[in-house]
């Protein structure tokens, strides 16, 4: 690392050149360094708009990145606070993403994959062995030193890593990024290093065919596979890969965090440390093109965000680019495409509104931990609010137009059943509050209770919460059939569906109960709230409202 300067200014060390990216509160700007004429890339964060919690991120990423040192990692060289602005000063690297230098190659084999995936586990084994875990490892943050062929790997963005030292398990938030989560911190488990390795193996999986282990156009089936290790080597594409390096995807991708590979055995192993003997030499033109489409997929969603966002006029936190959607090889032509699986998410960014640090190459839309998507089908944009509006890509084959269309309105008529979902979960518990929440105070309804006439308030319901709801049952599973949702403009919807109710009475006995509901939902101060319902059945033993 530099020698640190005596003054304290940047602007006494450094010429600012012109910018190279942007993010909300921070721009990267090429800069030289005046006392060598060499040129870095400088990171300067406005101050002014951080919070307490914000400022500790940045000082967590600066100690982090000043402690690594290694031919593979993004390097800090600087870092510079003065009274508004933090300079941090990083290796100003030019080759462009490794995903990208990949599908221009003219030739692409498995040894090849095999050497990225050596200097990718090279980075990793340096940041375990100085107790970090970086926990975002995904194709955006592997970089080229240079347009030069044969380049070095440089891994960037510490903007989630944490310090763990030795082999610490504990829950340390849910951060990551959806298709390259462990199975551990999807099920909130106390996890470590091994994250990390987990995500080695989904990218190595990925350059070796150019499409994940893991995708489904539903996150939570997604998260489902992930869990439980579901994936394959299909034919014919997987025909032509070594058994060493399936073995080697195997020992990364293993559920069990304690039965896991460690950087250091993989980096022993046959298909990296004797590849020469081991790995093909075959070109892989089918990987090569299928890479071609994962690519241009992601950078398809960064530009349908960034429209998005600007149509819809979010003040976000966060830039637009939430790069890529994970595609997996079909027919040959056919490409299916997973929600996203490229955008990074942590759970106390959502929950204190708060921005990602990191190597500002591109911004990062930030996304929910499995508990708030049971309230958010896809992954939403993080705004001014909590309650974000979603989008999902369906249909590779539409204009850019046309695809921000669709996939706003899918997103909100999925929202609209999930706020639905929610409602009926808290008359499920009893939780009054929490259906007050989700209700207008003059919520009007007709149903069976109130024997043919409107009524209006929260008074007729709360007496079912204090007297009925949540204390005539054992167990209570509410199961939604059928939705159909009306869009009625940007602020108002209508949902129709049957619900179906199994319950336990207090005998033990199993019950069934159906009924028909029309619920009309309203969009105030960015919060929908149930405005009106209509219940048609047999009034059952208990109330539901």
């Amino acid at each position: 690392m530099a020698a640190p300067a005596a003054c304290t200014r940047f602007s006494d060390n450094y010429d600012l050149k012109e910018e190279l990216g942007k993010g909300a509160f921070s721009v990267v700007r090429r800069c030289v360094q005046k006392s060598t004429g060499l040129e870095f890339a400088a990171k300067i964060i406005n101050t002014k708009k951080l919070s307490a919690r914000d400022f500790q991120k940045l000082e967590r990423e600066a100690r982090i990145c000043r402690k690594l040192q290694h031919p593979n990692i993004v390097r800090l060289h600087d870092s510079i606070q003065e009274e508004h602005f933090h300079y941090l000063v990083f290796d100003l690297v030019t080759g462009g993403e490794l995903f990208e230098d990949i599908v221009a190659r003219e030739f692409y084999s498995e040894a090849d994959a095999s050497h990225c995936i050596q200097q990718i586990l090279e980075s990793v084994h340096h940041c375990h062995s100085n107790g970090v875990v970086h926990r975002d490892l995904k194709p955006e943050n592997l970089l080229l030193a240079s347009k030069a062929k044969g380049a070095a790997v440089k891994l960037a963005d510490f903007g989630l890593a944490i310090e763990v030292p030795g082999d610490q398990q504990a829950w340390f938030g849910f951060a990551g990024t959806p298709g390259y989560l462990s199975p551990e911190v999807l099920k909130k488990e106390p996890y470590g290093k091994p994250v990390d390795i987990w995500a080695c193996g989904v990218i190595l999986y990925i350059l070796l065919v150019g499409y994940p282990p893991f995708w489904d156009e539903d996150q939570h089936r997604l998260y489902a596979q992930i869990k439980i290790g579901a994936y394959d080597y299909p034919s014919p594409e997987w025909d032509t890969v070594t058994a060493e390096a399936k073995s080697l995807i195997n020992e990364m991708l293993t559920v069990n965090p304690s039965k896991r590979i460690t950087a250091s055995e993989a980096l022993k192993h046959p298909w990296i440390c004797q590849r020469e003997r081991v790995a093909s030499m075959v070109h892989r033109q089918e990987t090569v093109d299928c890479l071609k489409k994962f690519n241009a997929r992601r950078k398809l969603k960064g530009a349908i965000l960034t429209t998005m966002l600007a149509t819809r006029n979010f003040s976000s936190k966060y830039d637009a680019h939430g790069r890529s959607i994970i595609t997996k090889k079909g027919d040959g032509s056919q490409v299916k495409e997973s929600t996203d699986s490229s955008t990074t998410l942590e759970d106390d960014d959502i929950k204190e509104d708060k921005v990602k640090g990191g190597v500002d190459r591109s911004s990062t839309v930030i996304a929910k931990d499995p508990e708030d998507l049971e309230n958010s089908h896809y992954i939403p944009l993080t705004g001014e609010s909590d309650e974000a509006d979603e989008i999902r890509i369906v249909c590779p084959n539409k204009t850019c137009s046309q695809l921000s269309t669709s996939s706003y309105g899918s997103a909100r008529k999925q929202e609209i059943i999930k706020m639905t979902e929610q409602l009926i979960e808290a008359i499920n518990t009893g939780e009054y509050e929490a259906y007050t929440k989700i209700c207008d105070p003059h919520l009007t309804a007709f149903e069976p209770e109130a024997l043919g006439n409107l009524v209006e308030g929260m008074d007729f319901h709360k007496f079912y919460f204090d007297n009925v709801l949540g204390k005539n049952c054992k167990a209570l599973n509410t199961t939604i059939l059928n939705p159909h949702v009306h869009l009625m403009g940007d602020e108002a919807a209508c949902i129709a569906y049957v619900r179906l109710t199994q319950y336990m009475d207090k005998q033990g006995q199993a019950h069934t109960h159906q009924s028909e509901e029309t619920r009309v939902w309203h969009k105030r101060d960015n919060k929908w709230q149930n405005v009106h319902f209509h219940r048609s059945s047999v009034t059952p033993p208990f109330a539901m409202k």
